[in-house]
């Protein structure tokens, strides 16, 4: 399997110095969504639009749900509303570079009807073992849930 995607990005101030550049870049991907992105606020980037921190926290919390609700349906547990408020935290490492440090994720699960027991934390527990962006990065991920 391969997923690919585009970025491009183009000077538009007459300089070129470090605090008057763009960040502002467009990334379409591979089914053709173009997704306006810049840096983060902190880092000179424009608000508006999405950077690549907050779709990181996207993707583990986005990958944590497609997990759980295949998981769900193949045990055949009618889930009717998925929701997550997830949050990322940046940290400098040991070498004192920023990364995304860690997410946590917040789902709230709506079932048809609710499973017994602790079958929702065994749900969400597997789900976080199978997802692939999980397992793709080193950020610690806890899912509250």
């Amino acid at each position: 399997m391969e997923y690919v995607t585009r970025l491009s990005w183009k000077r538009a101030t007459a300089d070129f110095a470090y605090d008057s550049y763009s960040r502002s870049h467009l990334v379409t991907t591979g089914g053709g969504q173009a997704l306006p992105m810049s840096a983060a606020a902190e880092f000179k980037g424009d608000a508006t639009r999405a950077n690549p921190e907050e779709l990181l926290v996207a993707a583990l919390s986005s990958c944590h749900m497609l997990s759980f609700l295949a998981i769900a349906a193949r045990k055949r547990l009618v889930v009717d509303a998925y929701e997550d408020h997830a949050v990322g935290v940046m940290a400098k490492n040991a070498d004192g570079r920023l990364y995304v440090s860690a997410v946590t994720l917040r789902p709230r699960v709506s079932f048809a009807q609710p499973p017994p027991g602790d079958v929702l934390q065994q749900l969400h527990h597997q789900a976080h073992a199978e997802c692939f962006i999980a397992n793709s990065v080193r950020t610690q991920v806890t899912v509250e849930g």
